[in-house]
């Protein structure tokens, strides 16, 4: 009689605290068991000269979502978490959407329809706020993170979702009196619309103008405001998708004077530039994204910022846009920069890009490269120990890699229904090839072998990141966080 269900096999065990040979023992949808020469498994996977690391962890995603511009994203949650999985990507965490004058609540319920229809890997939500008035605030969000939604999201851009600084103020005090975590889209919005006016008015339309459209201030000021803001309060914050070495460093200086700021960046930041928006005619539109790509400086200082601690963790931004008339070009064949669908998909590619730029090139070990794209996000936003390691009792989302396996990215290579691939044409080493969601085989050699509408929601408890500081002087809360009084 077989001691396991799965038994992988002769694998190098990978995780944030080190690697190890050992033999991974899988029972129902658990890891039950870690070591050498382990008993019998009803099926056995060979993984002798390969890497045994936990599924990934994607917590920045925007799947079947409206965009505040009224652009539809070209992918479902079938598609979308089809291709993470290939790309091995076992848990997302996505966003339920409110726009102007929706109930939240009717929001979340309406996203949750579409994800149980199509979802193939394992999912949460954040809930972004559009419009935190007293109802959403007061009455509907406490039932919505009892229910285990325990992130929030706010813009501090962008005309039809933004946020002034007044509401932003009143969604920390409801976050902090519910544990919950905010989660902000850092950029001036004055500086932005600003900008963008003065270009076009003087015939700059083009897709590489969208980098002069967002300032490198309008990120640097927007983090300081939040920091001041979070500070006053005592809520923590993560900041989103940092950009910038000033960015970076403002979240260096918040954090060391004791504001519980924590923050991402994204892959396209740590391995695109701004050149890549320089393309003949209206290309460059496949490369515009928000906040825009930056210079080969900022990589390195974002690079350093994830070594040093200032920033934790990895996400895609998943935010995928064809490039047609449904997606970037919905404002006609000639749109100027301003009226590009901002976004670039990302959800398959995340972890062979960034296991190629750390570990196949030398720069960072295996360490790492859990701790950024799996065990940090997990722990951050509640889904550990169940999520982003191998560890007895730990759900069994297994991804195995061939680390020595060469991939030359290319359109038709790609899952996701965006088309194309900002990424065409690089040549990678490393590459996820069976990938395991709670014990099951969910792609394999290339193919998707989970059905839509198996992947489980995961209702999730305040993460790391959102625990009170519990060690404010009573000296320091007088002085610099009285607000966290008045709520």
């Amino acid at each position: 009689m077989a001691d396991y269900d799965i038994v992988i096999r002769g694998g190098t065990v990978g995780s944030s605290a080190g690697t190890f040979e050992a033999d991974v023992g899988i029972t129902g949808d658990t890891v039950v068991a870690l070591g050498r020469n382990l008993g019998a498994g009803k099926r056995n996977i060979d993984a002798k000269g390969k890497l045994v690391l936990p599924g990934g962890v994607d917590a920045h995603a925007h799947i079947e979502q409206l965009s505040g511009m009224g652009v539809m994203g070209a992918d479902n949650f079938e598609s979308a978490t089809g291709a993470a999985a290939l790309g091995g990507t076992t848990t997302v965490v996505c966003f339920a959407a409110q726009h102007k004058g929706k109930s939240l609540t009717k929001v979340v319920e309406d996203y949750h329809v579409l994800a149980k229809r199509g979802a193939i890997i394992d999912y949460a939500m954040h809930m972004i706020l559009a419009d935190p008035n007293a109802r959403v605030l007061k009455e509907e969000l406490p039932a919505l993170v009892k229910s285990g939604h325990s992130s929030i999201k706010l813009f501090m851009t962008y005309e039809h979702t933004k946020v002034d600084d007044e509401q932003l103020l009143d969604t920390l005090v409801a976050a902090r009196e519910n544990r919950a975590l905010v989660c902000v889209h850092a950029e001036n919005n004055g500086m932005i619309s600003w900008m963008g006016r003065r270009l076009v008015e003087r015939g700059y339309r083009d897709p590489r103008f969208h980098g002069p459209h967002h300032p490198r201030l309008c990120e640097t000021e927007a983090i300081y405001r939040l920091a001041a803001f979070s500070e006053l309060i005592d809520q923590p914050v993560i900041v989103y998708h940092v950009s910038t070495a000033e960015g970076a460093k403002v979240i260096r200086e918040a954090r060391g004077r004791g504001v519980k700021m924590f923050a991402e960046t994204c892959t396209q930041y740590l391995t695109l530039t701004v050149d890549d928006l320089v393309k003949p005619g209206l290309e460059g539109a496949k490369w515009v994204c928000s906040p825009p790509l930056r210079l080969q400086s900022d990589q390195e200082a974002l690079w350093h910022a994830l070594e040093i601690g200032d920033l934790q963790f990895v996400s895609s931004d998943h935010a995928p846009y064809r490039f047609d008339a449904t997606g970037k070009l919905r404002a006609g064949p000639e749109p100027s920069f301003k009226e590009i669908a901002n976004g670039m998909p990302g959800l398959e590619l995340r972890l062979p890009l960034l296991f190629d730029a750390m570990v196949s090139k030398g720069r960072y070990g295996i360490e790492q490269f859990v701790e950024w794209t799996a065990t940090a996000p997990a722990r951050m936003y509640g889904l550990s120990p169940r999520k982003g390691q191998i560890t007895i009792g730990s759900d069994a989302d297994i991804c195995i890699w061939d680390p020595k396996r060469r991939t030359t990215i290319s359109d038709a290579g790609v899952h996701d229904n965006t088309g194309y691939t900002p990424y065409a044409g690089r040549t990678i080493e490393g590459w996820p090839v069976t990938v395991l969601r709670r014990g099951e085989i969910i792609a394999d050699d290339g193919k998707v072998k989970a059905s839509a509408g198996s992947g489980a929601f995961l209702p999730r408890d305040p993460g790391e990141a959102a625990k009170p500081t519990g060690r404010l002087s009573p000296e320091f809360d007088e002085t610099r966080n009285f607000g966290a009084k008045l709520y």
